[in-house]
C-alpha cells in the first residue's frame, strides 16, 4: 500500500478521474474540473465520474487495521456530535420557554438589608482603583452597605490599593482594606476569609476589571425578597469589545454563554452557575453549601452546584449589564480558557457524582452532565486531529457517496451547530447589527480549535489530578483602541504550547495539499479553520509583545518586559 500520488496495489492512481498535468502542478484536479465542466458532459459527468462510480469497489476491501483507524475516528465524532447537539437543544430550549425570562423581583424590602462588597485581587495595579471607585458609587445607604478589598498581592498592588481604600475612608465610606501575606486557598481561601470578617446578610463580589453600574445594588438585591432565592448573577458586558479583532471574537464567546447557556438553564430550571463576579450570593446559601473551597480552579461553579443540590435556587438577569475588560493578548486569553476548562473537569469528578445521587429531576442531571463535561471535546479534538489524515485515506477508497451521508450529518452536529449557537446570542443582543457576526464566525470556530492544545493539555492535568496554582488573567485597563497594555511585570517566558501549535497547524496544512491532490474538496474549508486557528494562536502567542512594541513606540519600550514577548503557557 503507497499513499500520495503513487498506486494503491497497483491497481489505479489515487485521483482516478484526474491526470497529473507538470505544469498545472499540485492544482491539476482544479484544472481538470474546468476543462470537465466545459465540455459537452459538463457537470453532471463531473459528478458521477467522481462521485458516484468508485473505481475501488472490487478492488479494495477493509482490514483491521482500516478499522482500527476508523473506530476511534467515528467514536470521537460521535461524542463531539452530541455536544454538537446539545448546542442546539440549548438554542432549542432558550426559545422555548422564553415566558419564563424573568424582568422584575416579586416585591421589594421595604427597608434595605445589609450588603458586604467584596473586592477579591492579586497584583492588579492597572485597574484596582477604578475598581474602587465604580463599587464607592453604588447608589445604596452607606449605613448598609461593607465594601472590603481583599487583597492577596505582592507587588505595587498594595500601595495602589491601600491608597484608594484610604482616600474613601476618608469620605466616609464604610471600607476596608484586608491583605493576606500568603495566597492560601487564591481566590477562595481569600473570598472565605473575608466573610469571617463580613456584616452583611448579602455578598456582592466583583473581579479586579468589572466597573459596576450605580444602580446595580438596587436592581439586584430586591429578588431576595423570595427566601429561597441563593444566589443572583447579572450579564457580563465587555469594556474593549471593539479594542482589536480578537477582543471581538472573545466577546462574541462570551455573549453565547451568558444569552444562550444561562438564559436556556435558567428558564427551564436546570443548575447553572455564578460566575465569579457581578453577582449578588445570599450569606447563608454560601455557609449552607460548605463555604468557599479551593480543591478547583473554578470555585464558583463548585459552590454554585452545592448550593442549589442543598436546594437553593438561582437568577439570572440578562438585563442588568456589568462591563468589565476581555483580556487584550493571545496568552492572557489562553490563560484563562485553560484555568475554566481545568476547573470544570475538576468540578465535574467533584460534584456529578454527588448530582447523580441526588433526587433531582432527570433533565437536571443530564444538563449538569452536559455542562460540567463539555471541555473533554478538547482531548477530542486532538485525537481527532491525529486520526483525520489517516481516516481521509482510508475513507477515500469506500466512496464519496459513503464519506457524504456518514461524515457530513456528524460535521453538521458537530460544527455547524457552533455558528448556529453565536448566531443567535448576536441576534438576542444586538438585533439590528446581527448580521456582522458572519465575518466573525471563520475565526471564531478557528480560535475554538486553536485554543485545544492549550486546554488539552488543562483538562488532562485535571483527569489526573495534578492541581496547580489560580493563574490570574491579566488586566491592563485597556477600554479603547488608543490605551496600551501596560505588561512589564505581568509577563511571562513563553513555554512550549505555540510552538506544538504551529507544529500542528502544519500537518493541517499538509492534509490539505493532501485533500487537494485527491479532489476532497468538500473537507478543505474545515481544514483550513484548523490550519488558521493553531497557527494564529501559535503566532500570535509568539509575536503579540513585538506588535505592542512596533505600536506604541519609544514609550512602549518603557514600559513592556525586557523579554517583549507575551505570557506563555
Amino acid at each position: 500500500m503507497e499513499f500520495g500520488i503513487f498506486s494503491y496495489n497497483g491497481f489505479a492512481p489515487l485521483c482516478p478521474a484526474a491526470s497529473f498535468v507538470p505544469e498545472y502542478g499540485l492544482f491539476a484536479p482544479l484544472h481538470d474540473i474546468t476543462a470537465l465542466l466545459a465540455s459537452n458532459s459538463g457537470a453532471l459527468h463531473y459528478l458521477k465520474t467522481h462521485f458516484l462510480n468508485n473505481p475501488f469497489k472490487d478492488k479494495y476491501q477493509a482490514n483491521w487495521f482500516d478499522t482500527a483507524l476508523l473506530l476511534p475516528y467515528f467514536a470521537v465524532l460521535i461524542v463531539l456530535a452530541s455536544y454538537g447537539i446539545h448546542r442546539y437543544v440549548m438554542v432549542y430550549l432558550y426559545y422555548r420557554h422564553r415566558r419564563n425570562r424573568v424582568t422584575s423581583p416579586p416585591a421589594s424590602f421595604a427597608e434595605l438589608p445589609r450588603v458586604t462588597v467584596q473586592l477579591p485581587i492579586f497584583n492588579e495595579q492597572f485597574v484596582v482603583d477604578r475598581l474602587v471607585e465604580a463599587v464607592c458609587r453604588l447608589t445604596y445607604p452607606r449605613d448598609r452597605i461593607e465594601i472590603q478589598v481583599l487583597d492577596d498581592s505582592t507587588d505595587e498592588t498594595m500601595q495602589v490599593a491601600g491608597n484608594a481604600v484610604e482616600r474613601y475612608a476618608a469620605l466616609g465610606y464604610n471600607i476596608r482594606y484586608l491583605h493576606r501575606a500568603n495566597r492560601s486557598g487564591f481566590k477562595a481561601g481569600a473570598l472565605q476569609a473575608g466573610m469571617e470578617a463580613a456584616q452583611g446578610e448579602f455578598i456582592a463580589i466583583f473581579d479586579a476589571d468589572f466597573v459596576p453600574p450605580e444602580d446595580f445594588l438596587l436592581r439586584t438585591i430586591h429578588y431576595f425578597t423570595d427566601p429561597g432565592i441563593g444566589m443572583v448573577q447579572t450579564r457580563w458586558t465587555h469594556i474593549n469589545r471593539h479594542y482589536s479583532f480578537l477582543t471581538e471574537v472573545e466577546s462574541i464567546l462570551l455573549d453565547g454563554h451568558f444569552v444562550l447557556e444561562h438564559g436556556a438553564r435558567s428558564r427551564t430550571g436546570t443548575f447553572f452557575n455564578f460566575n465569579g463576579t457581578a453577582g449578588v450570593w445570599r450569606r447563608t446559601a454560601i455557609e449552607g453549601a460548605g463555604g468557599w473551597q479551593h480543591d478547583t480552579l473554578t470555585e464558583d461553579t463548585d459552590l454554585s452546584y452545592r448550593a442549589q443540590l442543598k436546594g437553593w435556587k438561582f437568577i439570572y438577569l440578562p438585563d442588568v449589564e456589568c462591563p468589565a475588560e476581555v483580556p487584550v493578548e493571545m496568552t492572557a486569553f489562553k490563560t484563562q480558557q485553560a484555568r475554566w476548562a481545568k476547573g470544570l473537569i475538576q468540578t465535574s469528578l467533584k460534584i456529578l457524582p454527588r448530582v447523580f445521587r441526588s433526587d433531582v429531576p432527570l433533565p437536571v442531571k443530564i444538563e449538569a452532565w452536559y455542562h460540567l463535561t463539555a471541555n473533554i471535546s478538547y482531548p477530542l479534538m486532538i485525537l481527532l486531529a491525529v486520526l483525520l489524515l489517516p481516516a481521509m485515506i482510508i475513507r477515500f477508497y469506500q466512496g464519496w457517496f459513503q464519506m457524504l451521508y456518514i461524515d457530513l450529518p456528524l460535521f453538521l452536529a458537530s460544527t455547524c451547530s457552533i455558528s448556529s449557537f453565536y448566531l443567535v446570542s448576536q441576534r438576542e443582543l444586538f438585533p439590528g447589527k446581527w448580521g456582522r457576526t458572519y465575518l466573525y464566525l471563520p475565526f471564531l470556530m478557528a480560535l475554538g480549535i486553536g485554543l485545544t492544545i492549550t486546554n488539552a493539555k488543562a483538562v488532562i492535568e485535571a483527569l489526573m489530578g495534578k492541581q496547580s496554582a489560580f493563574a490570574r488573567t491579566p488586566k491592563y485597563r485597556v477600554e479603547s483602541k488608543s490605551d496600551r497594555p501596560l505588561a512589564k511585570k505581568y509577563r511571562r517566558r513563553l513555554g512550549w504550547v505555540p510552538w506544538v501549535e504551529l507544529l500542528v497547524g502544519a500537518y493541517f496544512a499538509v492534509t490539505i495539499v493532501y485533500a487537494f491532490e485527491n479532489e476532497n474538496y468538500f473537507t478543505v474549508p474545515f481544514l483550513m479553520l484548523f490550519v488558521l486557528g493553531y497557527w494564529y494562536c501559535g503566532f500570535m502567542s509568539l509575536l503579540q509583545g513585538r506588535f505592542d512594541r512596533l505600536r506604541g513606540g519609544a514609550n512602549a519600550a518603557e514600559t513592556q518586559s525586557a523579554k517583549p514577548y507575551a505570557v506563555g503557557i
